[in-house]
């Protein structure tokens, strides 16, 4: 699979979602798409960006807009994050990093002066035709759901 290119359609991909969902990316034409990259459900820097894209749900979705987050983490442990924080969004399991691949987010990282292959906190917005406009890489947080809600506006 080749990867995603700015300005360039998005290859089709398939992944599993919470909710018993697959989502494949060629069934959402039509609809704005964020997808968005962190490393590990309930840490705090990741639970603060889902909470920050939940609190903007209504202003996305009348935009026509999705928002995925992806991580490693299983589907199981997706659910329980999903259900504690009322994300009104599906999370999708990337185990096999399929998806972390395809838009190159895995990078070596740093933690306590140990280098780990960890997901870099990117986000990715794709248009109604599947095209990727805008890509985010080592996000910083704050601000960040209405910095991606600001470019869904300009599409």
């Amino acid at each position: 699979m080749s990867s995603a290119a700015l300005n360039q359609p998005v290859p089709d991909f398939q992944a599993e979602a919470t909710g018993d969902q697959t989502v494949q990316l060629s069934n959402l034409k039509g609809r704005n798409i964020v997808i968005y990259f962190y490393p590990k459900d309930n840490t705090p820097g990741c639970t603060t960006e889902g909470q920050d894209f939940r609190d903007r749900m209504d202003a996305f979705s009348a935009l026509d807009t999705d928002i995925f987050g992806v991580s490693r983490d299983g589907l199981k442990a997706h659910e329980n994050f999903r259900a504690k924080h009322d994300f009104r969004f599906h999370l999708i399991t990337d185990k096999e990093e399929t998806l972390c691949k395809l838009f190159d987010v895995i990078k070596l990282k740093k933690l306590y002066g140990k280098e780990h292959l960890g997901i870099e906190r990117s986000t990715f917005l794709i248009d109604k035709e599947g095209v990727l406009r805008k890509e985010w890489r080592g996000v910083k947080v704050k601000g960040h759901a209405d910095e991606v809600l600001e470019a869904v506006k300009t599409l």
